[in-house]
């Protein structure tokens, strides 16, 4: 049997990157012989505002030299509109810098962020027209459009739900993305985003979503899991969670 340590960055108020990303690989080894503990490292931050992302980001050298020294075998940065707001492209360069903090504590570890995981998930699928659900307020969502847009994506509907409360974005129920879903213009498409934000919960909405609208649905959590895996050179099928973790 082989464990995999898994370290994740997360802001001090994010609850559902520590409930998705592991409900989705304790699934995995329904099917797998891989084991996987999880390790936390926290970013102060309650308030989704351009201002406190920036201070955040901050923070995450000092999280990612922390977890190094557990030898995590995969790190992941668990914000993706924090990334998205420091400028195109801005995931390569926190990758690569996150890499070289764990690089000089002695252990080479591989950085994935939730921004990153997304572009890299939809280009995986070949989605090049994409309508995304979002819990920011409208200029984030502008911002993540825009990042999208550069990297070759366009963004053809969003909903923007405007909770500035981090707190109250990870006590939305999973299965809003569903029911939100029906605001969404999603003709013409090529995927759904269930989720735009790694604190708004939508696993369980996944796969009814795509049984409903017949085309793959992804989340900022599903992509992560999905680029992780990838990363530590294993299968990328787990159960239940789409038409990516399909395998």
């Amino acid at each position: 049997m082989t464990w995999v340590r898994v370290g994740q960055i997360v802001p001090s108020s994010n609850t559902t990157m520590e409930t998705e990303i592991p409900a989705m690989l304790r699934a995995r080894e329904d099917i797998a012989a891989e084991r996987f503990s999880f390790h936390s490292s926290r970013m102060r931050m309650s308030t989704v505002s351009a201002a406190e992302l920036r201070a955040m980001d901050g923070e995450s050298d000092r999280c990612a030299l922390e977890l190094s020294d557990a030898r995590v075998d995969v790190l992941g940065y668990a914000c993706l509109v924090a990334i998205m707001s420091m400028g195109h492209g801005y995931h390569r360069e926190s990758e690569r810098r996150l890499e070289g903090v764990a690089l000089a504590n002695g252990h080479a570890t591989p950085v994935v962020t939730s921004a990153g995981a997304l572009v890299h998930g939809l280009k995986s699928l070949g989605a090049k027209r994409v309508s995304i659900l979002t819990p920011y307020m409208k200029p984030l969502t502008r911002l993540v459009i825009d990042y999208l847009g550069h990297e070759g994506i366009e963004v053809h509907d969003s909903v923007s739900l405007e909770i500035g409360d981090n707190l109250r974005v990870g006590a939305l129920d999973p299965i809003a993305p569903l029911e939100l879903s029906s605001q969404l213009n999603v003709h013409g498409v090529d995927a759904i985003v269930a989720s735009a934000c790694v604190q708004m919960p939508s696993l369980a909405s996944i796969e009814p979503m795509e049984r409903r609208y017949g085309m793959p649905v992804v989340s900022s959590a599903v992509c992560t899991v999905f680029q992780m895996l990838q990363k530590l050179d294993l299968n990328t099928r787990v159960p239940h969670a789409g038409a990516l973790l399909g395998g």
